[in-house]
């Protein structure tokens, strides 16, 4: 209890910092959200009536905190650009970049894991080598770049779907999670090599351990000692690499979203800081540092479970 209540109290903290520089720097940086709006041949007199309206004439201290309160109890302020609830318009953009998320992470597991272990079972074959040149390519291609072939090759030549032609989760699910699949795979494909050369390398150091030898001593055949007592423990470093892999996801994906046109957050991160749309901006930041640090909080649990020499001895 004691070390979740400190693992919460640190994602609080990190919360408020991240938040905190994000508004600093729009503060900072140029450009005025209501001369954005008006125009640029918007009056002295009614570019500064406007500022006072929107609330930006106030001190910094007073407005950061004013936000931050409201933002803990769901309260996301109103788009400058749309005058629309923040919280209303990411309501339905949310959904549909978490799914994206979560498809691309099912990817990557399910690609790298029986990979990396394929892999380390037939060490220094042609194969296993074919499989190592493979993920150096890979894994050197950025997943927007990654997309653009994907899109040329499976939806302009194959016709494996059409490039552009999002399906809302409203209308058809199963046409929903169809499209994603194609930037879901663009965003695992890189991620999902590092994993099998990681997790392939993990394999082969624990297999050189002295347990590993005393299992085999024991009559345990090559398959029984992998499954039994290798790949628990070579899956540690797997997991936090995964973790971390789960976080950047996030971010990655919303530029993805841009190259198969999905109306994720991604799109509207770029608009709304393109319009100065500082509370839109500030609130996606803030959920997407949310998700992260839960993440990384989910798998220190998870490392923790797996590996009992990381807890408390409190």
């Amino acid at each position: 209890m004691r070390y979740i209540l400190k693992k919460t109290a640190s994602m609080l903290a990190t919360v408020l910092i991240v938040s905190f520089l994000v508004f600093l720097a729009f503060a900072v940086i140029p450009g005025d959200p209501a001369l954005n709006k008006l125009g640029i041949n918007a009056t002295p007199d009614k570019v500064e009536a406007l500022r006072e309206q929107m609330g930006l004439n106030r001190p910094f201290f007073v407005r950061f905190l004013e936000w931050i309160i409201s933002f803990f109890f769901g309260d996301m302020g109103t788009s400058y650009s749309y005058g629309m609830s923040v919280r209303s318009m990411l309501a339905g953009k949310v959904p549909i970049t978490l799914t994206l998320t979560l498809l691309s992470f099912i990817l990557i597991v399910m690609i790298s894991i029986p990979l990396g272990i394929f892999a380390s079972k037939h060490e220094n074959t042609p194969l296993s080598h074919a499989i190592d040149v493979i993920n150096q390519i890979v894994m050197s291609v950025p997943s927007f770049f990654t997309g653009i072939i994907i899109t040329y090759l499976f939806g302009l030549v194959l016709h494996l779907f059409t490039p552009g032609g999002y399906v809302s989760y409203t209308k058809s699910p199963a046409a929903f999670v169809g499209y994603l699949f194609f930037p879901a795979l663009a965003i695992a494909l890189p991620k999902a090599a590092m994993n099998t050369k990681l997790l392939k390398s993990s394999v082969l150091k624990e297999a050189k351990l002295d347990y590993v030898r005393t299992a085999y001593s024991r009559g345990n055949s090559t398959s029984g000692v992998l499954y039994r007592h290798v790949l628990k423990n070579s899956l540690i470093p797997v997991i936090t690499f995964l973790g971390m892999t789960l976080s950047d996801i996030v971010a990655g994906s919303l530029i993805v979203e841009q190259v198969f046109s999905i109306p994720g957050i991604g799109r509207m991160l770029i608009t709304s800081i393109q319009n100065r749309d500082y509370p839109v901006v500030q609130s996606i930041i803030a959920i997407v540092a949310i998700i992260v640090i839960v993440v990384n909080f989910l798998v220190d649990i998870l490392y923790r479970i797996v590996d009992p020499r990381t807890r408390d001895t409190e």
